[in-house]
This record gives C-alpha cells, sequence and structure tokens, in this order.
C-alpha cells in the first residue's frame, strides 16, 4: 500500500526532532498504565475520559528532569509551557469523541515510549541531522507491509487483546482496525500511533478538496488506487513554516477541535485559544488577526515632537530666570555698598569742614583778644557757607545728611521707639564719631554655614544677598582706602601701612641655571644655557622672536615639559623640588583661550575659585575673590554674558582673553605664569590687564608671561625684562630700567621714537643690523661673557677677535644612516617619548603648596553644577537627538515586520544598530568638546574623577530617557509580543553599554575617527554575531560582541511569550541561533558589564591620554 517515503525533510536540525520529541514525550506517561486494570475497554466513555485526563495531570512528576535536561534552552519554566501546550483540563471534548469513533481503544491506538523514539532517531542523530529524507523501515511500515494506518492522518490499534508496556523499547505490532486519526490528534506519516494535538492548534478531520486532490486544511493526498481510504486526520506538528495544525490568523480556538472567528472588539493572533480585547483608538473588526496600534505611535510622535520643539526653542529660559533673579539680588547689594560708602564719605565731609570752622573760629578769637579790640557777641549766629551750622556751648552738629534725621527729629522719634535698635547707618556715623579710621559700615559679619570652627566667629551668615553685601562692602572699602591714601602724606602713608593688614601669600622664587632643553631623537635645542631668576613680587615679560623658545621656556619653569632632555637646574625657594609639588598654588594661562564657551563669564571664574581656592576658606571670601578679579579685569558689564563658541556669539575676543586670565587669578597664585596674554588686547586692555597683575604682584606673587610688542607705556609696566634669541639663548635678564644702558654699553642705540622691545627683536631678527657691527648671532655669547658665564665651545667663534677658522673643533658631520637605522632610530625615539609621556600623566609627587583644595566629593558636587548648566545650555542639541530616535523609531517600527517565525530578530537587529549608532554618536559630544578644558583643569590640580563621574551621572538622564523614546514609537508601529517593560529594560542596559563604549572612543581619538569608529562598530558586531552559528571563530568572536547579547535579549524576550502550538517554534528559533531561553538575565548582566567595563576603560584612557 502506498509509498514507505515518509515527507519528512532533513532541514529539520535536531533541535527541532528534538521539541518535536519532547511534546511527545509529554503524552507518554499519561499511557504508561494503559495495560492496568483502570483502562478496561468496557468501561463508560465517561470513565476512560477522566482517566486520560488524570494521567495527562500526572505528566511534570514523570518528565521534568528528563525534558530539562534535554531541552532546557527552550523551556524557562516547565510547568507553565506544560500548563500552555497540554493541560486540557476542562476540554477533554476530543478525547470522549475518539472514545467513541474508536471503540473505546484510545490506549491501545496511542504511541509508545519506543515508536515515539524510533520516529525521531529514524531520521535524526543527537547533534546532527542524518542525510536520509525518509523515515526508516518499522515493523509496521516497511518495504512488505505498508498498511493504510502508515498512511499521515491515519493509525491503528494495538494486534491481540494482551496488555502493553508502553516503557517496553520494542514497537509493538500495530496493524489491526485502521481508520483515520481522531479529532484533536496528529498520526504522523510512517508510523502506526496517534499524538494529540498541542493546545492552540486545531486539528479537524481532513476533507479532500477535489480540485487540488489534498485533504483540507492539510497538506497531504489521498494515496491512489484504494477507494476506502478517505482523509484522515493531522499528519504533522511542525513550527510555524508550517502552519497546518495552528489556529488560523483571525480565530481562536478554546480546545484543538473547535474554532471560532475573533468578535468585533477583539483580535485573535495566529494560535490563540482565546480573543484579546483591543485597546481604544484601534479598529478591530470581525475576524481581526492583530490589532494595530498605529494611532498610539503617531499620538506619541505628534505629542512628544511638539514638546521637543517647545524644548528646542525655550531651552535657555530657565537659567535666565534664574540668572535675572541673582542678577537683581547682586545689584541690590552692589548699590546698598555704594550708598553705605557714599554716606561714610559724606559723613567723614561734614565732620572735616566742621573742624575747619571750629579752627577758624578760634583763630580769629585770639587774634581779637591778643590784639585788645573790643570783642562783642553776636546776637545772631553765624552763618556759614555750605550745609554746615555752628552749635552752641562749644558743641557742634553736623548739618543734615541726605537720608539721615537732624537733631531735633532725631530726639523725637526716639521718643517714639525707644525700644528700637539703630540703624547700620546710625552706628557707622557715631563709629566714626569716635573713630575717624573706622571700617564700620564694610565689615559686614557673614559668612557661611559650612564654615569650619576655627573660621572667624563673625562670618555667621550665609544667605546669597548677604554675601553680596559682604563682597561688595569689602570692595568699595579698599575703593575707599586707596583714594584716602593718594591724598595722605608720607607720614600718613607709614601709618596707614601699620594700621592696614597686608594680605600676603605663600612665597615661590624661581631660581633657574643653566636651563637646556633638548629633542629626543633629533639634536636640537629648544632651550640653551638659560640662566637667572624670578623674584617674588616682579613682573616678569619675556620677550623675543618667533622660535626663540619663549614658550618652551615658560612650559619648562611650570613643569610642563615631557618628550624633551632636560639639563640644567629649576630651584624653587632655593630647593631642588619639583614644580609640580606646588601645582596648587601656580597658575599656568595658556596661549589659547580655553574657556567654556556655554556658560557664563561669572561662572566660568566661580568655579575655578570653588575647586582651587583652599577648602578652608569661607564662601564670602570666595565671592569676595571672584568679585575683586571681575572689577580688576573690567568685566562687570559681560558677567552675565556666555562667553560664546564657534558656533554661537558670545563676548569679544578681548574680553574673552581676560576671562582666559582671571581663571589663574581666582585662585590666588604664589606663581603665575602667562603666554601671550595682551595677544589681541588693544593698548588701553592690555594697560587694564597688566595693572591688574601688578596688584596682584602687590601681594606677593611671581609674575612672568610672554609678550608680543608691548607698547612703550606697557613695557615701563614690566619689573624684569627677558629676552630670547632664536635657538633659546639668553641675550638679556634684568631690570626694564637697565636694558637700554646695557644694549647701549654694546653699542646698540634704541632710536628716536622707537619703542625698545621692538627694535631690539628687529635685530635679532636680523631685520637690523647695528652700526658697531655687532651681529645677532653674538648677542648671547656677549650676555655670557658680561655674566661670567660659560660659553659652549661651538659658540666660541662668536667671540670678537676670534676668526672662525680658530673658533676651536667644528662640528663633525655624522655619517648619513641606513634607512633601517632610520627607523630604529625614529621607533626608540617614539618609545622613549611614550614613556615619558606616560610617566609625566602618572607622576605622584609631594605636595608642598601648604593649600588643601575641596576633596573630589566637593568637587564632585560643583562638576554637577556645572555641567547641568551646560546641559541646559545645550538642550536645543539633545532635542534634536530625542527627535531623532523618536523617527528612527517610527520608521523602523513600520517598515520592520514582527515575523512569528523569527520572532521578531529582524527588527530587533535594525533596532539595535540603529540605537547603538544615535546614542554613540550623541555620547561623544560628552568628552570629545572638551578635551582642551580638561587637560588645563586637570594639570592644576583638579580631580579627574569628580570631572569623569560628573558627566557619567548626567549622561544617565539620557540613558533612562532615550529607550523611553525610541520604544514610544517602534513598539506601537511593530507591536510585538513581548510586553513593553522587557523591551524598555533591554535597551536601557545597551544604551549604557554603548555609551560607555563612546566614551572610551570620544577620549582616545579625534572626533573624526571616533565617528567612523561608533558607525562601524555597531554594524560589524551584528554581522558577526548573526554568524556565529556557521563559524567556531565567529561564535567565539561573537561571545565579546555587545550586539549578540542584545539581540538574544530581545528575541528570548519575544520568544518567551509564544507557549502552546508554538512550543516547536520557538525551540526552532531558538536553536538555529544559539540562544538559550534561560539567559535574558544573564544577556542583561554582560551588557552592564560591558557598559561598566568600557567606562574603566575610558577612565584609564582619560588619565593617560593627556595634552600631547
Amino acid at each position: 500500500m502506498g509509498s514507505c517515503r515518509v515527507r519528512i525533510k532533513a532541514c529539520w536540525f535536531p533541535h527541532v526532532v528534538f521539541i518535536v520529541v519532547l511534546s511527545l514525550l509529554l503524552l507518554l506517561p499519561c499511557f504508561l498504565c494503559q495495560g492496568d486494570d483502570d483502562m478496561d475497554n468496557n468501561q463508560s466513555p465517561a470513565v476512560l475520559t477522566r482517566l486520560v485526563e488524570s494521567k495527562l495531570s500526572e505528566l511534570t512528576k514523570y518528565l521534568s528532569s528528563d525534558v530539562k535536561g534535554i531541552m532546557g534552552y527552550c523551556i524557562k519554566d516547565w510547568r507553565a509551557d506544560w500548563d500552555g501546550a497540554f493541560n486540557y483540563t476542562g476540554n477533554v471534548e476530543f478525547i470522549s469523541n475518539c472514545i467513541k469513533n474508536s471503540k473505546r481503544d484510545i490506549g491501545y491506538r496511542i504511541c509508545t515510549a519506543a515508536e515515539i523514539k524510533y520516529y525521531f532517531s529514524s531520521f535524526t542523530n543527537i547533534g546532527t541531522p542524518q542525510h536520509s529524507s525518509y523515515l526508516k523501515p518499522n515493523l509496521n511500515c516497511n518495504l512488505t507491509n505498508w498498511e493504510s494506518g502508515c498512511e499521515p492522518g491515519w493509525g491503528c490499534s494495538l494486534d491481540g487483546e494482551g496488555k502493553v508496556d508502553l516503557r517496553a523499547s520494542r514497537i509493538p505490532a500495530r496493524t489491526s482496525d485502521c481508520q483515520p486519526c481522531c479529532e484533536g490528534f496528529f498520526c504522523p506519516e510512517g508510523i502506526t500511533c496517534m499524538m494529540p494535538c498541542p493546545k492552540g492548534a486545531y486539528c479537524p478531520r481532513g476533507k479532500l478538496n477535489k480540485t487540488s486532490g489534498l485533504c483540507d486544511p492539510y497538506t497531504y493526498q489521498v494515496p491512489a488506487g484504494d477507494p476506502n481510504h478517505t482523509c484522515g486526520g493531522a499528519d504533522v506538528w511542525t513550527d510555524a513554516t508550517k502552519t497546518d495544525l495552528f489556529c488560523s490568523p483571525g480565530s481562536y480556538c478554546p480546545t484543538t477541535i473547535k474554532k471560532y472567528t475573533c468578535s468585533s472588539g477583539f483580535y485573535c493572533r495566529m494560535g490563540s485559544t482565546s480573543q484579546r480585547p483591543c485597546l481604544k483608538l484601534t479598529a478591530c473588526g470581525k475576524g481581526t488577526a492583530n490589532q494595530k496600534i498605529h494611532a498610539y505611535g503617531i499620538f506619541l510622535v505628534v505629542a512628544l515632537s511638539f514638546i521637543l520643539l517647545i524644548i528646542y526653542n525655550c531651552s535657555d529660559q530657565v537659567l535666565l530666570i534664574r540668572e535675572r533673579k541673582a542678577a537683581k539680588s547682586r545689584e541690590a547689594a552692589a548699590r546698598h555698598a555704594r550708598e553705605t560708602a557714599q554716606a561714610r564719605e559724606r559723613w567723614k565731609s561734614a565732620k572735616d569742614g566742621l573742624k575747619k570752622h571750629k579752627l577758624g573760629a578760634l583763630t580769629e578769637q585770639m587774634s581779637r583778644t591778643f590784639s585788645r579790640k573790643k570783642s562783642t557777641r553776636n546776637s545772631e549766629p553765624l552763618k556759614f557757607s555750605g550745609q554746615f551750622k555752628p552749635s552752641t556751648e562749644n558743641t557742634s552738629t553736623p548739618s543734615v545728611i541726605p537720608g539721615t534725621l537732624s537733631s531735633s527729629e532725631q530726639s523725637s522719634a526716639g521718643s517714639k521707639a525707644k525700644n528700637k535698635e539703630p540703624s547700620n547707618l546710625t552706628k557707622m556715623m557715631q563709629s566714626l564719631e569716635d573713630d575717624p579710621h573706622s571700617t564700620e559700615g564694610f565689615d559686614l559679619q557673614i559668612g557661611d554655614k559650612n564654615i569650619k570652627k576655627q573660621a572667624p566667629k563673625v562670618k555667621n551668615l550665609h544667605t546669597h544677598s548677604q554675601i553680596f553685601k559682604y563682597a561688595y562692602g569689602q570692595l568699595e572699602k579698599e575703593k575707599a582706602m586707596q583714594q584716602e591714601s593718594k591724598n595722605l602724606t608720607f607720614t600718613g602713608l607709614i601709618q596707614m601701612a601699620k594700621e592696614t593688614e597686608v594680605k600676603t601669600r605663600p612665597v615661590i622664587e624661581v631660581d633657574f641655571k643653566d636651563l637646556t632643553l633638548t629633542l629626543k631623537g633629533k639634536d636640537k635645542n629648544l632651550l640653551r644655557c638659560v640662566t637667572g631668576k624670578l623674584y617674588p613680587g616682579r613682573v616678569s615679560a619675556v620677550m623675543g622672536p618667533s622660535g626663540a623658545g619663549k614658550t618652551t621656556f615658560l612650559s619648562a619653569l611650570s613643569g610642563k615639559v615631557h618628550g624633551c632632555t632636560v639639563t640644567g637646574s629649576i630651584l624653587i625657594n632655593g630647593k631642588a623640588e619639583p614644580m609640580t609639588a606646588y601645582k596648587r598654588i601656580i597658575g599656568f594661562v595658556p596661549q589659547d583661550d580655553i574657556v567654556h564657551g556655554n556658560l557664563t563669564v561669572e561662572e566660568n571664574l566661580r568655579f575655578s575659585a570653588r575647586c582651587r581656592l583652599s577648602a578652608n576658606m569661607p564662601k564670602p571670601d570666595k565671592v569676595l575673590v571672584v568679585e575683586r578679579v571681575i572689577e580688576a579685569l573690567g568685566l562687570g558689564a559681560v558677567r552675565d554674558s556666555l562667553v560664546g563658541t564657534v558656533e554661537k556669539r558670545g563676548i569679544s575676543g578681548g574680553q574673552r582673553k581676560r576671562v582666559n586670565v582671571g581663571l589663574e587669578m581666582v585662585m590666588e597664585p604664589s606663581l603665575l605664569i602667562l603666554d601671550e596674554p595682551t595677544t589681541g588686547l588693544d593698548s588701553a586692555s592690555s594697560q587694564l590687564l597688566l595693572k591688574a597683575l601688578r596688584r596682584e604682584a602687590r601681594e606677593g606673587v611671581n609674575i612672568c608671561m610672554v609678550l608680543h610688542q608691548p607698547s612703550y607705556a606697557l613695557f615701563r609696566m614690566f619689573d624684569d625684562f627677558i629676552l630670547l634669541a632664536k635657538g633659546g639663548l639668553t641675550v638679556f635678564h634684568g631690570s626694564v630700567k637697565k636694558v637700554e644702558e646695557y644694549f647701549a654699553g654694546i653699542g646698540i642705540v634704541v632710536p628716536d621714537r622707537v619703542n625698545p622691545p621692538d627694535h631690539f627683536i628687529d635685530i635679532l631678527e636680523g631685520i637690523v643690523k647695528p652700526d658697531t657691527g655687532v651681529t645677532h648671532e653674538q648677542l648671547p655669547v656677549r650676555w655670557m661673557l658680561h655674566n661670567g658665564y660659560p660659553v659652549p665651545q661651538d659658540m666660541m667663534h662668536h667671540l670678537d677677535g676670534i676668526a672662525a677658522s680658530s673658533a676651536g673643533p667644528k662640528p663633525v658631520m655624522k655619517r648619513d644612516q641606513s634607512f633601517a637605522g632610520d627607523l630604529w632610530r625614529d621607533v626608540k625615539t617614539n618609545v622613549e617619548v611614550k614613556k615619558d609621556h606616560l610617566r609625566h600623566n602618572f607622576l605622584v609627587s609631594k605636595d608642598l603648596s601648604d593649600r588643601v583644595t575641596p576633596g573630589i566629593a566637593r568637587q564632585y558636587r560643583y562638576y554637577l553644577g556645572r555641567v547641568g548648566k551646560q546641559r541646559l545650555r545645550d538642550a536645543q542639541m539633545l532635542a534634536a537627538d530625542y527627535l531623532i530616535l523618536l523617527l528612527a523609531g517610527a520608521i523602523l517600527g513600520i517598515f520592520s515586520k514582527m515575523n512569528d517565525d523569527s520572532f521578531g530578530a529582524n527588527g530587533y537587529t535594525y533596532t539595535v544598530i540603529a540605537v547603538s549608532l544615535l546614542c554613540k554618536i550623541s555620547a561623544l559630544r560628552t568628552f570629545s568638546l572638551d578635551k582642551l578644558h580638561y587637560w588645563r583643569e586637570s594639570a592644576s590640580g583638579i580631580s579627574c574623577l569628580a570631572h569623569f563621574l560628573s558627566k557619567d551621572t548626567l549622561d544617565h538622564f539620557n540613558t533612562v530617557i532615550k529607550p523611553l523614546v525610541y520604544l514610544s514609537t517602534f513598539y506601537f508601529f511593530s507591536n510585538p509580543r513581548s510586553s513593553f517593560q522587557d523591551n524598555y529594560i533591554i535597551l536601557l542596559c545597551l544604551v549604557y553599554c554603548v555609551t560607555g563604549i563612546a566614551y572610551a572612543f570620544a577620549i582616545y581619538l579625534d572626533p573624526s575617527p571616533a565617528q567612523l569608529w561608533s558607525v562601524l562598530l555597531p554594524v560589524v558586531m551584528t554581522l558577526v554575531a548573526n554568524q556565529a552559528k556557521d563559524s567556531q571563530v565567529a561564535g567565539a568572536v561573537a561571545r565579546f560582541c555587545y550586539t549578540k547579547w542584545a539581540l538574544e535579549a530581545f528575541v528570548v524576550a519575544n520568544a518567551d511569550r509564544y507557549s502552546g502550538v508554538w512550543l516547536i517554534s520557538r525551540c526552532t528559533t531558538l536553536y538555529k541561533k544559539g540562544y538559550d531561553v534561560n539567559d535574558w538575565m544573564l544577556c542583561l548582566i554582560i551588557l552592564m558589564v560591558i557598559g561598566l567595563f568600557s567606562r574603566i576603560m575610558a577612565f584609564i584612557l582619560l588619565l593617560i591620554t593627556q595634552k600631547r
């Protein structure tokens, strides 16, 4: 009968077969007692039905351990999967019908364990599929014996009436009473037994379609030549590629023999056992397979886009309102301080005028007495010019001062309010009455609530208004003292100096001798034989032509030079200590204006003061330092203005330069080094800057700066002058007052109306040649001879009277090396430079600055405030990122269909690539935009860890929000079976992971390569992850790819929602991709670990990749 070939294809790989084995084995234990007496065929159908149902409920305890061991990769919860596929409690109608139609011998028609094992082992081995496409012959179906029960959809009963042990290892003879497979069961081709269909399947009796010749709804044919053979039941249960057993979309099957069309307002996916209500705003007609929730996605797109547009256009308003409020408080404090100072000056003027008048009246009276003239007492009071009136009985009272009360008014007011305390202005006047040099009205008793116990007790207030009143009061006091000092005699100045406390700072004196810097591997001198000293309290200017090593000289003094061989000595206060030991009290102003453009002038200065001033300094004093610097540099008009960037205009270039200098002035340094601070400034701004620096020098600060072409007035404001020639040689080092005298002594006289430094630099450039015959090459040698310094041998020929031919040993021409030799030398040089670079970055020297700056925790708090403001001002860019994510989620959700056969793997693949790419590109801005600022701040001693943690902390906001923005459109347009919460958690871990990787790229690479790697990495890793099953090498590499774990988490979360008839599809898909349904949490942990490891690597790179 018929062919013995079976339509089982070899493309069913082992895991599919094992899942089918699992499903069939699940049914085995319920019939392990078929031969017992309780399964007597003479019992009523109801009793037999209850017995079969009771046996089905006992399956878990028989097969749990075996199935977990074999199919553990696709079964997460054994009991839940069992109930989802084979728990027929309350729905055993198909068993009753089968008992009736099979003459109550259902127990003899169920497959035994041996038949099930033989069925699957015939075309599979453990681990690899057989090449045979057909079922091997067996006892009942072979070349000589092919019963009708061997055909698809048909089965037979056991031969004989004896009991059968279903646990036996041999296939029993089953050729009797062959008939179509019962409804609710399926009968494979090549075996004469039947197996129950899982829940979610629809297994009716097949009907012959005369047009196609197939048995609908199945795809097998009735064997030709046998008119008595009709269509049977279901023939095979496979994955979603063959959907004969699946309950069709738009319908639901409460049992395996009943199917109903989905009602209006409900939807039924393929393989559903019940209908689910549709959400509001969705149109679900009769027979709807899946609800279309696109309306929610469209609504979210519109709503979020509107919110993002508001943020894009109004992001600055939050900070502007706060800044305006702070500005009003500050202006009120300044106005109060000015009014107090003016009232004080008016009061002192009134007293001085009255004293002068009393002295004049006394002189006139004495003149009348000694001249024996008749003196008469005037009945009228004397009249005086101005606003003063004499008093009676040798007492005098000043006239009414604007804003005060007269004496009579004061007495009447006092009688009305005797218990009221006198005002601050009254106290100030009384204090001045007792002591003309009193500072009442300026020394306001305020402070900070965090002041330590050893701080002055008078500082006990901490509101912003009080702090500003204190700061502006002190500034007005300083102005008054400066104005008063101009009108004092020499004796008065001495008295004021004794009474006034002069603020001094720790002294740093720099003594350098034979300082020489040579580039490693190139034998080129950047500095040579530079000797001199920088004194505290003096302002030194370093000048010279281009290539003279001016910036290199300053870098060497500040300890910032690496990649060079340094010889000679640098002494700090007479001791050979490294300059880095004093970095907390050394300020270095770079040539470039490295200032945060998205912060205001005041915010830049205040952050530098907070992090670099002493931690013990009260907050009001820090505010006073900032206010003093703002006023000294003339930045009061732009204090609330953004500094500006290349894209966004801010303050002017000159003001930006002054802010660059102010960043170092607010930390009150003892040594201040400036590299071309006046470049780009006009003459007035340059003089204003230099006056501010001279005020710093009066406090004992050692100031040294590089200048280019200063005006004569500016040049005369310096104390010392250092002139360098090309090659880093010293031409002059001494007082500015003696420079012209020195050059005149060697025959170089500055012409009239010519700026001396310009004339000297023109000579060093070779543009101007002195009439005396002195060449610019001889000037460094003459300086060495003038000071008694030794002259190098190769410079002896520059001496006067010594011929070049007899100038000692000539330079020996080195023989050209081979290409390999040059290459090896360059490699060695690069290695030495890198080694020196790392040593410089990780150099830990003892702190000798005697200044305790705020710790990491406080600096972290300051960084959070600063970075938070920067993010708010850059909210437009952040809103653009969110909008792009929103649109990407909508587009991918529409075009990436969530296919049931792949559990949406394709859509999730696009999601991983898109989210990785977009989040990496935006995360690059976290560290790539302010590398120069970080290098400057870290070199000054500010905590690198606080810098890194603050940025990462605020990026967690994006880590939380971006997955929500993307899923708000992707989820509602793609409508996967997995929950929104599961998808959000996976995306949260994914964004955290890729953000850490982006940090490493941004820190180590330049912006362009970092963007390229951010684009290529997710694409390449995704390709590798998808090839993991095809190659062992790719599989090993894929374990280190974050995309593999993200995809696995998405697919597993979605596959876990498929149960019942989908069990084989779940196991098939997971086996193909090498995923494990139990590894969902492991995938999330690995993503988080990769993100954490990437951040650790990024921080290490942040430490070792300083400015090259």
